[in-house]
């Protein structure tokens, strides 16, 4: 309903992100009707909250599939084709999870930072063809989602029954992270796409590296700052510069 009123033609297209077959169909689509690809944006993902170890290997096994391998799923059935245009974007909807590392989030917190590292590795390959990569990091939000009515729980009830001590922590996660809010603050999350619509609208190279969207306040643009320095600094000395991307040789 919002996309109609401003005036998108928006179109919705099935893709499973576990599916290989299911993302090369989409992509496949989404060129023939169109007749090009712009832009792909790395959204799905599933919280888990829990003790850490009373998720099973298979627990963690599955939440990785979606919301690490998902996205390397996608970008093998878009790539080829950015890669012919030697033009796009790659967005990343990560999170500010992994970096400031809440707790009770073990497997969730492990699988969003394996899905920033792969999108900064890639994001050095995808430069040389002239693919730009930006990587999206919203806080967290209670209001307006299911994120954490939704979210899964480990698989080994006896191991949970042995953290019973922490009960009442995990019991008011949802509570605290309330508390984190500024008094009369609207943490909406459709911030998060008015952000993503604000970044692609400008013209190559004029796209930042990383963009927070935390209502919470927890100080990982400070983070992102130095990391980008010294990341930007090593790959220079190592004599890969030019794998930076236009803006930051």
């Amino acid at each position: 309903m919002r996309a109609e009123a401003s005036g998108y033609d928006l179109h919705v297209l099935e893709l499973d992100v576990q599916s290989q077959e299911s993302a090369n169909a989409a992509v496949r689509v989404v060129i023939n009707e169109t007749g090009g690809l712009d832009a792909v944006v790395h959204n799905a993902a599933h919280l888990l909250i829990g003790y850490t170890e009373a998720f099973t290997a298979e627990d963690i096994a599955h939440l990785f599939d979606v919301n690490v391998i998902g996205a390397h799923r996608v970008n093998r059935a878009a790539l080829p084709h950015l890669r012919e245009c030697r033009a796009g974007t790659l967005v990343y909807v990560g999170s500010t999870a992994s970096v400031i590392v809440p707790p009770f989030l073990g497997p969730y917190v492990a699988s969003r930072s394996a899905f920033d590292a792969l999108a900064q590795v890639i994001s050095y390959e995808a430069n040389h063809f002239g693919i730009e990569t930006v990587i999206v990091m919203p806080g967290p939000f209670t209001q307006g989602t299911e994120h954490f009515p939704n979210s899964g729980r480990a698989s080994d009830d006896a191991v949970t029954a042995q953290y019973a001590e922490l009960d009442s922590y995990v019991a008011r996660n949802e509570e605290a992270t309330n508390g984190l809010f500024d008094p009369n603050t609207d943490a909406d999350p459709t911030a998060v796409a008015d952000e993503i619509a604000r970044i692609l609208a400008p013209p190559a190279g004029a796209k930042p590296a990383r963009s927070v969207v935390d209502f919470s306040h927890g100080g990982v643009e400070k983070v992102n700052d130095l990391a980008l320095a010294a990341q930007r600094d090593y790959v220079r000395r190592m004599g890969f510069g030019d794998l930076l991307g236009s803006d930051a040789r």
